[in-house]
């Protein structure tokens, strides 16, 4: 089989259930920012297995597993909207307990923390970004033709999660924790 069809030199695609629609169409942006997300949760999972920190590994290979799933729900046509399941609600529950959890370990804060001082640092803060803008892409597409809430409110959960992952990895990493003091 090969990878390109030519179905979409017109500028169009197809959503799940085949229906076809401009590559500029707000269900694709969004779907479209979660798969560049997902690319680099990867990469962020490469840096933590690489650093040796398990932990983190294994709990961002149920999150690439779970973006795939929001991306499925995002790229749905009317036509496809109840076969796909949302998301569980205890995927979204479990990155609450993993917040929690890694915000118990570190020292409260009430200042904005500056990306940096580690690689894995860096990437978190750069998924973080990511997915706010995948969840306003979604928000859009939502307000236009409607969007499964369990993916809008796994990918504002998992905002949080990266920024927390962020700061649990600058102390993993003994790297220094720079505060925004403006």
């Amino acid at each position: 089989m090969k990878v390109y069809t030519k179905t979409g030199d017109d500028g169009t695609t197809s959503l799940i259930g085949g229906q076809r629609v401009d590559k500029c169409d707000l269900r694709v942006e969004a779907y479209g920012t979660v798969d560049e997300l997902t690319a680099f949760a990867a990469l962020l999972t490469d840096c933590f297995a690489e650093e040796h920190l398990t932990e983190p590994v294994g709990q961002l290979r149920r999150i690439i597993s779970q973006l795939m799933n929001v991306a499925a729900l995002l790229a749905t046509g009317d036509s496809a909207r109840d076969k796909i399941k949302p998301i569980d609600p205890m995927q979204t529950a479990c990155l609450e307990e993993w917040i929690d959890t890694m915000q118990a370990t570190l020292p409260p804060i009430t200042k904005f923390t500056i990306p940096g001082g580690h690689t894995a640092v860096s990437l978190c803060h750069v998924c973080r970004t990511v997915c706010r803008r995948a969840e306003r892409a979604a928000l859009r597409a939502d307000r236009q033709y409607g969007v499964d809430h369990s993916a809008l409110q796994y990918l504002n959960r998992l905002s949080d999660y990266f920024y927390v992952l962020g700061r649990k990895a600058a102390s993993e990493c003994r790297a220094e924790e720079t505060l925004w003091i403006p």
